[in-house]
């Protein structure tokens, strides 16, 4: 397992499905983790009990990464709980599936808001969290943004616009020690995924499903074992790079 003993991480979006896996993940391999959430404090405060069960160093923070109040606030929290940042997880997300005719100004913002500026907000806040070593920031993206789905333009373009982002802030930041990449989940078996309407047995599980190689959805542990090596030095030499993690269902 790759090691991240004594490394300082804050993973959003952790309450559930990908980020919980990520942040569990993390804290088995000896990373201090910041579990982040907007609402689902009972279901965060369940992951920081996994952890620390199983002797894992976790807490549990608020904060709406579209807010760049709480954002700053997050990174305090996270300073004062373990000190210099190491590791910064991008995982927040808000997913819907509209026609173009439904689109309203409210749901393009509820998109980029969460899935762009809060992104371009909390790598803001851990630049200045970093020690002088440098740092780490995987942004989890989708296959979608390289073949945007029907019914998901506003969901499909928000990730194209975090890919273009880790492409260009790679050449930006890798002066300052910065690596940056993203990952390209495929069709996960998600609460996200549920809540957008595929579910077990639904006509877009089956869809899916037949588009895979791999012949099934992938499950939040998939995507998290790919972002631990992401985060540890084994991957010292890998920055702006876009990593589908998908089963064979996107190839780039």
């Amino acid at each position: 397992m790759s090691n991240l003993e004594n490394k300082v991480a804050v993973v959003t979006g952790a309450a559930k499905g990908i980020g919980a896996s990520i942040a569990k993940h993390f804290a088995a391999a000896g990373a201090k983790v910041v579990v982040n959430y907007a609402s689902s404090k009972e279901d965060a405060d369940r992951v920081v009990k996994e952890i620390t069960d199983n002797g894992g160093l976790a807490i549990a923070v608020q904060a709406d990464v579209s807010n760049e109040a709480d954002v700053i606030r997050l990174f305090e929290e996270a300073n004062t709980a373990f000190g210099a940042l190491d590791i910064l997880v991008n995982n927040a997300v808000y997913q819907g599936y509209l026609p173009v005719e439904q689109i309203s100004v409210e749901a393009f913002h509820q998109h980029f808001n969460v899935n762009v500026l809060g992104p371009i907000l909390t790598i803001q806040a851990s630049l200045k969290a970093f020690s002088d070593k440098g740092g780490n920031i995987i942004n989890i993206s989708s296959g979608a943004s390289k073949y945007p789905l029907p019914g998901a333009s506003l969901y499909s373009a928000t990730k194209a616009a975090l890919d273009a982002m880790t492409i260009a802030l790679s050449k930006e930041l890798g002066v300052k020690n910065v690596r940056i990449n993203s990952i390209l989940p495929g069709a996960t078996d998600t609460e996200g995924a549920a809540s957008a309407g595929v579910t077990p047995g639904s006509e877009y599980e089956k869809m899916f499903v037949a588009k895979t190689p791999l012949g099934r959805r992938g499950q939040p542990e998939d995507i998290a074992k790919a972002v631990l090596f992401l985060a540890s030095d084994d991957a010292a030499w890998i920055t702006g790079e876009q990593i589908g993690v998908s089963g064979g269902m996107y190839g780039f």
